[in-house]
């Protein structure tokens, strides 16, 4: 494979317009401090590339836009999330958040296409959005749609009637660069080394995993796949009854056949990495993976600052899964961080979850509640700073010619 995977050549940004304020959640993202956990550690994350903000003064003499607000917006088969940011030194602190469950791809494996009752969810969300954009004064934004989009048969009408109401230009990216994405937003928790790593994803409507090894500023993509198994599409796919434990432990054993198929080849193809001497790592970034982690922890409800950069043994967490798989749904929803939301779907990423772990047998499993926006984010930031400095060039060279 390529040593990146090629971008799209589709792109698109985010306008204005009205909706309804809703969930915020500001916070400035910073270095994890080192934390008791149960069996867990935190990760001092390197500062090499920008993922937390930095105690460095912006040069805002030199470029006058850094107080500027940036946005990422990713519109999933599950969530649609938000984040606004300005530039802080050669980083950023989010000063707007959104997140809201759409389930966008409600129903669309049976059907094919977005439903009216998903797309009017989705919408609504899409307005608060919109409006979060107009009153933060945004200077760039990107808004991007991943599997459900991609998979449905209206998708693409779909993000037309998005731009007519709300005013937001969305692409519908391709796994490639889905996986690119995730993998610039949270690399630097991974854990320090010079072994192979497995940066992986579980979404809503897909799952993307990317082997990686050391880089000079970034990690070096050397293979990765995505398919089109996530929380979602699993759920609705792999059908069963909740009826008993063995008929609950059936289904599972029938979502992780299916995985498995689809990481056959994969496996092959990473086998030898697999078998490194160096110790191998791996890093996971989803609703699934926080979740187990905040179970493992023991948590009374879910805590930002305990997860992301959290480092938990494998073992445990192939034993939440197995745990979980064996409750009925009612018991699920009484766990904490858990809830009516997640718990028919945490079994679907309990299953892709231990997927991972059979064809990359890490000990340790890093933990990132980031990815794809954060990615927008820095790429956003960094090209808009690399414009400024040409131009500041180009100003320079012609006021030294006259």
């Amino acid at each position: 494979m390529a040593d990146h995977p090629p971008p799209d050549i589709k792109r698109g940004h985010g306008t204005q317009r009205g909706g309804k304020s809703g969930k915020v959640a500001d916070f400035r993202y910073k270095r994890p401090s080192r934390a008791d956990g149960k069996q867990g550690d935190r990760r001092d994350a390197p500062r090499r590339d920008g993922a937390f903000a930095s105690r460095a003064k912006p040069q805002q003499s030199q470029f006058p836009h850094r107080r500027q607000a940036y946005a990422a917006l990713d519109l999933g088969t599950n969530n649609c999330r938000l984040l606004i940011a300005r530039p802080s030194g050669e980083n950023f602190t989010v000063i707007d958040a959104f997140s809201r469950v759409v389930r966008l791809g409600e129903g669309l494996a049976a059907s094919g296409k977005l439903s009216d009752e998903a797309m009017e969810r989705t919408l609504a969300a899409l307005h608060v959005c919109a409006e979060k954009l107009k009153r933060r004064n945004v200077r760039l934004a990107r808004s991007v749609a991943t599997e459900a989009c991609r998979r449905a048969s209206n998708g693409e009408a779909f993000m037309q009637r998005v731009h007519r109401e709300t005013g937001i230009m969305l692409d519908i990216i391709s796994a490639q660069e889905e996986a690119r994405l995730a993998v610039l937003g949270c690399h630097v928790l991974l854990e320090e080394g010079d072994g192979p790593a497995i940066i992986f994803d579980i979404g809503g409507g897909s799952t993307e995993l990317v082997l990686v090894q050391p880089g000079e500023k970034v990690p070096r993509i050397l293979d990765w796949l995505s398919v089109p198994w996530g929380v979602v599409s699993l759920t609705d796919t792999v059908t069963g009854s909740d009826e008993s434990e063995q008929s609950r432990l059936d289904r599972y054993t029938g979502m992780r056949r299916t995985v498995g198929r689809s990481f056959a080849e994969f496996a092959e193809r990473i086998r030898e990495h697999a078998g490194s001497p160096e110790p191998i790592r791996l890093l996971g970034t989803s609703g699934t993976v926080t979740t187990l982690a905040s179970l493992h922890l023991e948590l009374p409800q879910y805590d930002r600052q305990a997860v992301d950069g959290l480092i938990v043994p494998s073992q445990a967490m192939r034993d939440i899964s197995r745990r979980l798989s064996r409750m009925s749904a009612p018991d699920r929803q009484q766990l904490p961080c858990i809830g009516d939301d997640r718990a028919n779907l945490v079994i679907a990423g309990c299953a892709i979850l231990e997927s991972i772990l059979d064809i990359w047998p890490a000990e340790q499993l890093g933990v990132a509640d980031r990815g794809i926006r954060e990615g927008i984010l820095r790429s956003l930031i960094a090209a808009d700073a690399e414009g400024e400095r040409s131009r500041a060039a180009l100003q320079t060279m012609r006021e030294q010619n006259v």
